[in-house]
Protein backbone atom coordinates (compact mmCIF):
# COMPACT_ATOMS: atom_id res chain seq x y z
CA UNK A 1 0.00 0.00 0.00
CA UNK A 2 1.17 3.21 -1.22
CA UNK A 3 2.24 5.96 1.77
CA UNK A 4 0.46 9.31 1.41
CA UNK A 5 3.64 11.88 0.96
CA UNK A 6 3.39 15.19 1.12
CA UNK A 7 5.71 18.73 0.74
CA UNK A 8 6.91 20.13 3.97
CA UNK A 9 5.51 23.80 4.81
CA UNK A 10 2.02 23.77 3.17
CA UNK A 11 -0.89 25.38 5.12
CA UNK A 12 -3.57 23.54 5.93
CA UNK A 13 -5.83 24.22 2.86
CA UNK A 14 -2.99 23.06 0.77
CA UNK A 15 -2.98 20.27 2.64
CA UNK A 16 -5.63 19.44 2.30
CA UNK A 17 -6.11 19.86 -1.59
CA UNK A 18 -2.83 17.23 -1.74
CA UNK A 19 -4.82 14.73 0.45
CA UNK A 20 -7.99 15.18 -2.15
CA UNK A 21 -5.71 14.93 -5.01
CA UNK A 22 -4.30 11.77 -3.72
CA UNK A 23 -7.63 10.50 -2.44
CA UNK A 24 -9.45 11.11 -5.59
CA UNK A 25 -7.42 9.87 -8.09
CA UNK A 26 -9.33 6.02 -8.10
CA UNK A 27 -12.25 8.00 -8.89
CA UNK A 28 -10.58 10.64 -11.66
CA UNK A 29 -8.43 8.07 -13.60
CA UNK A 30 -9.55 4.97 -12.94
CA UNK A 31 -6.72 3.51 -11.38
CA UNK A 32 -6.10 3.98 -7.44
CA UNK A 33 -2.78 5.62 -5.95
CA UNK A 34 -1.26 2.53 -5.68
CA UNK A 35 -1.89 1.22 -9.19
CA UNK A 36 0.08 4.37 -10.39
CA UNK A 37 2.98 3.56 -8.19
CA UNK A 38 3.08 0.65 -9.76
CA UNK A 39 2.75 1.99 -13.17
CA UNK A 40 5.21 4.45 -12.89
CA UNK A 41 7.73 2.23 -10.69
CA UNK A 42 7.48 -0.71 -13.30
CA UNK A 43 7.09 1.48 -16.44
CA UNK A 44 8.56 4.94 -16.63
CA UNK A 45 11.62 5.06 -18.47
CA UNK A 46 12.80 8.39 -17.24
CA UNK A 47 14.81 9.40 -14.19
CA UNK A 48 14.74 13.23 -13.79
CA UNK A 49 11.11 14.61 -12.48
CA UNK A 50 10.53 16.79 -15.42
CA UNK A 51 10.81 13.84 -18.43
CA UNK A 52 8.58 11.70 -15.64
CA UNK A 53 5.71 14.17 -15.32
CA UNK A 54 5.91 14.52 -19.57
CA UNK A 55 6.37 10.77 -19.74
CA UNK A 56 3.20 10.04 -17.21
CA UNK A 57 1.08 13.10 -19.12
CA UNK A 58 2.24 11.45 -23.09
CA UNK A 59 1.33 7.76 -22.11
CA UNK A 60 -0.88 8.08 -19.35
CA UNK A 61 -3.02 11.88 -19.91
CA UNK A 62 -1.74 12.61 -16.00
CA UNK A 63 -1.64 16.11 -15.56
CA UNK A 64 1.34 17.84 -13.38
CA UNK A 65 -0.35 18.07 -9.95
CA UNK A 66 -1.55 14.26 -10.04
CA UNK A 67 1.65 13.39 -11.29
CA UNK A 68 3.49 15.48 -8.41
CA UNK A 69 1.32 12.92 -5.99
CA UNK A 70 2.31 9.85 -7.51
CA UNK A 71 5.93 10.30 -8.07
CA UNK A 72 5.73 11.98 -4.79
CA UNK A 73 4.88 8.50 -3.47
CA UNK A 74 6.84 6.49 -5.64
CA UNK A 75 10.01 7.89 -5.25
CA UNK A 76 9.77 9.93 -2.50
CA UNK A 77 13.49 10.25 -1.65
CA UNK A 78 14.13 11.82 -5.21
CA UNK A 79 11.14 14.06 -4.38
CA UNK A 80 13.37 16.11 -1.78
CA UNK A 81 9.95 16.37 0.07
CA UNK A 82 10.94 15.03 3.65
CA UNK A 83 14.31 16.83 3.43
CA UNK A 84 13.37 21.03 3.33
CA UNK A 85 16.56 21.65 4.77
CA UNK A 86 18.39 19.69 1.70
CA UNK A 87 16.44 21.19 -0.69
CA UNK A 88 17.15 24.83 0.59
CA UNK A 89 20.86 23.85 0.88
CA UNK A 90 21.33 22.44 -2.11
CA UNK A 91 19.52 25.76 -3.96
CA UNK A 92 20.62 28.24 -2.28
CA UNK A 93 24.65 27.69 -2.73
CA UNK A 94 25.55 31.33 -4.27
CA UNK A 95 26.42 33.33 -1.24
CA UNK A 96 25.14 36.63 -2.61
CA UNK A 97 21.89 34.78 -3.75
CA UNK A 98 21.98 33.00 0.27
CA UNK A 99 22.14 36.60 1.51
CA UNK A 100 18.99 37.95 -0.28
CA UNK A 101 16.93 34.77 0.64
CA UNK A 102 18.06 35.55 4.15
CA UNK A 103 16.97 39.12 4.20
CA UNK A 104 13.54 38.23 2.55
CA UNK A 105 13.23 35.97 5.43
CA UNK A 106 13.98 38.68 7.71
CA UNK A 107 11.10 40.81 5.92
CA UNK A 108 8.69 37.89 6.55
CA UNK A 109 9.78 36.24 10.12
CA UNK A 110 7.05 38.02 12.24
CA UNK A 111 4.11 37.66 10.03
CA UNK A 112 1.54 35.33 12.11
CA UNK A 113 0.90 32.07 10.73
CA UNK A 114 3.80 32.24 8.83
CA UNK A 115 4.71 28.80 6.50
CA UNK A 116 7.56 28.24 4.65
CA UNK A 117 7.60 26.07 2.32
CA UNK A 118 11.26 24.64 0.60
CA UNK A 119 10.90 23.32 -3.22
CA UNK A 120 13.49 22.34 -5.21
CA UNK A 121 13.97 25.51 -7.27
CA UNK A 122 12.56 27.98 -4.81
CA UNK A 123 11.32 29.01 -1.47
CA UNK A 124 7.67 29.87 -1.27
CA UNK A 125 5.83 31.42 2.15
CA UNK A 126 2.26 30.65 2.85
CA UNK A 127 -0.18 32.47 5.41
CA UNK A 128 -3.51 30.75 4.26
CA UNK A 129 -2.28 30.82 0.75
CA UNK A 130 1.17 31.46 -1.11
CA UNK A 131 2.05 35.40 -0.80
CA UNK A 132 5.26 34.91 -1.98
CA UNK A 133 8.10 33.13 -3.21
CA UNK A 134 11.84 33.81 -4.61
CA UNK A 135 14.42 32.12 -6.55
CA UNK A 136 17.96 31.96 -7.45
CA UNK A 137 18.79 33.57 -10.59
CA UNK A 138 22.14 34.10 -12.84
CA UNK A 139 24.03 36.25 -11.62
CA UNK A 140 24.06 36.20 -7.62
CA UNK A 141 20.77 37.71 -7.94
CA UNK A 142 17.25 36.13 -7.13
CA UNK A 143 13.74 36.96 -8.33
CA UNK A 144 10.96 37.51 -5.70
CA UNK A 145 7.28 36.90 -6.88
CA UNK A 146 4.42 38.83 -5.05
CA UNK A 147 0.85 38.17 -4.73
CA UNK A 148 0.39 41.92 -5.53
CA UNK A 149 -0.08 43.35 -8.83
CA UNK A 150 2.38 44.90 -11.10
CA UNK A 151 0.81 47.93 -11.00
CA UNK A 152 1.62 48.83 -7.56
CA UNK A 153 5.20 49.75 -8.21
CA UNK A 154 7.34 50.39 -11.64
CA UNK A 155 9.68 48.65 -10.04
CA UNK A 156 6.93 45.19 -10.59
CA UNK A 157 7.23 43.49 -13.89
CA UNK A 158 4.58 40.56 -14.74
CA UNK A 159 5.95 36.92 -13.78
CA UNK A 160 6.42 34.92 -17.19
CA UNK A 161 6.58 31.13 -16.37
CA UNK A 162 8.45 31.28 -13.25
CA UNK A 163 7.18 28.26 -11.94
CA UNK A 164 5.49 29.32 -8.57
CA UNK A 165 1.81 29.86 -7.38
CA UNK A 166 -0.38 31.40 -9.96
CA UNK A 167 -1.35 33.67 -7.43
CA UNK A 168 1.99 35.81 -7.31
CA UNK A 169 1.09 38.34 -10.06
CA UNK A 170 4.20 40.35 -10.20
CA UNK A 171 7.96 39.70 -9.96
CA UNK A 172 10.83 41.69 -8.75
CA UNK A 173 14.53 41.14 -9.23
CA UNK A 174 16.48 41.19 -6.85
CA UNK A 175 20.40 42.27 -6.66
CA UNK A 176 21.32 42.61 -3.30
CA UNK A 177 20.15 42.09 -0.08
CA UNK A 178 19.61 46.03 0.40
CA UNK A 179 16.84 45.60 -2.00
CA UNK A 180 14.79 44.65 0.34
CA UNK A 181 13.90 47.29 1.52
CA UNK A 182 10.94 49.12 2.85
CA UNK A 183 9.02 49.33 -0.16
CA UNK A 184 9.66 45.62 -0.39
CA UNK A 185 8.82 44.94 3.15
CA UNK A 186 5.50 47.00 2.62
CA UNK A 187 4.50 45.00 -0.70
CA UNK A 188 5.43 41.39 1.37
CA UNK A 189 2.97 42.36 4.09
CA UNK A 190 0.49 43.84 1.80
CA UNK A 191 0.47 40.37 -0.28
CA UNK A 192 0.57 38.54 3.17
CA UNK A 193 -3.03 39.88 4.35
CA UNK A 194 -4.19 39.49 1.10
CA UNK A 195 -3.74 35.20 1.77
Amino acid sequence: MATETRPQGLTEQQQKWFASVQANLARETGKTLDEWVEIVRRECPETKPRARTDWLKATYGIGQNRAAAIFGVAFPSEMGWDDAEGLRVALWTDPAQLAILEAVETAVADFPGLVTGQRKTFTAWSHKAQFAALKPVKGGQAMLGLAVTPDASPRLADPRNEGWSDRLKSKLPLMSPADVDAEVKAWLKAAWERS
